[in-house]
């Protein structure tokens, strides 16, 4: 088996609808650390699991973004990052930190 992983950094905001009292219900935004594995059996025809390109321009398309208007229901961390896995080729696992101490992941079974 094969492993990758890319690392990028983007800025976003969101707000969260939820069902208690929460200061992130307003807008705000976020520096997102996210961190994107991949992995196949096989190397593609240019011996790469995924061209780290690809990963990046899933990635980057929500940089300075609301991503409200971009993710289905709640733009939680951990939404965002079943978001990214589910738009990756051989994306198993995302990564998601929002704050310092805060991260999230999303893993396919």
């Amino acid at each position: 088996m094969y492993y990758v992983s890319k690392q990028l950094e983007i800025s976003g905001a969101h707000h969260l609808n939820l069902d208690y009292e929460s200061k992130c219900t307003n807008v705000h935004g976020h520096n997102w650390q996210i961190e994107v594995f991949c992995k196949a059996k096989e190397l593609n025809r240019d011996g790469m699991v995924v061209d780290f390109s690809a990963i990046s321009s899933v990635v980057r398309s929500l940089d300075h973004q609301d991503l409200n208007k971009i993710i289905d229901g709640n733009p939680t961390a951990e939404n965002i990052a079943r978001w990214i896995c589910e738009r990756v080729p051989n994306c198993y696992k995302v990564s998601v930190k929002e704050s310092a101490g805060n991260t999230a992941i999303y893993e396919k079974d």
